[in-house]
């Protein structure tokens, strides 16, 4: 007998996916939104359309720095996932998100206002920012959306 994949591991596999579509020079991250075992919208971090793609524009640094250090270009995956759906009029309320990278705050505060009821993430924003917690973590798990850290299942030996 085949050894199926869970929807989650497909999910999550495709977000991985996407990820390589990234323009960012600094990190690669990708979104699958997903509702009743279907995908509703995609994304990954980058540029708005019709701008620069940094990789080829900033090759060596990427794009120039906002204030706050962070990326003055570029959208997060989970938001262009949602601003795609919304651009063509597709609910997400009830979806299920898969994240490689947790949200941060500003996208858990989207995340939670859009109606999402669970997110899974591979890696943690936190770890990558060098900061003490996962802010948007926290802020969702806060306000009752669910949210699981993505553990692989392990690979079984035949």
């Amino acid at each position: 007998m085949q050894d199926r994949p869970s929807f989650d591991e497909i999910y999550m596999d495709l977000a991985q996916n996407l990820a390589r579509k990234s323009h960012c020079v600094k990190i690669k991250v990708g979104a699958v939104l997903t509702k009743d075992t279907r995908i509703v919208s995609l994304g990954y971090n980058g540029p708005p359309a019709g701008t620069h793609n940094c990789d080829e524009e900033w090759p060596e640094t990427g794009c120039p720095r906002d204030s706050k250090g962070s990326c003055s270009l570029a959208l997060h995956a989970e938001q262009n996932a949602i601003l795609y759906a919304s651009k063509n009029n597709v609910s997400v309320d009830g979806c299920t998100l898969y994240i490689t990278l947790s949200p941060c705050l500003a996208c858990a505060r989207i995340i939670y206002t859009m109606g999402i009821k669970r997110v899974f993430y591979l890696q943690s924003y936190a770890t990558y920012k060098g900061i003490g917690t996962d802010e948007g973590v926290d802020f969702l798990r806060r306000f009752g959306v669910e949210v699981r850290q993505y553990a692989p299942a392990p690979e079984l030996n035949s």
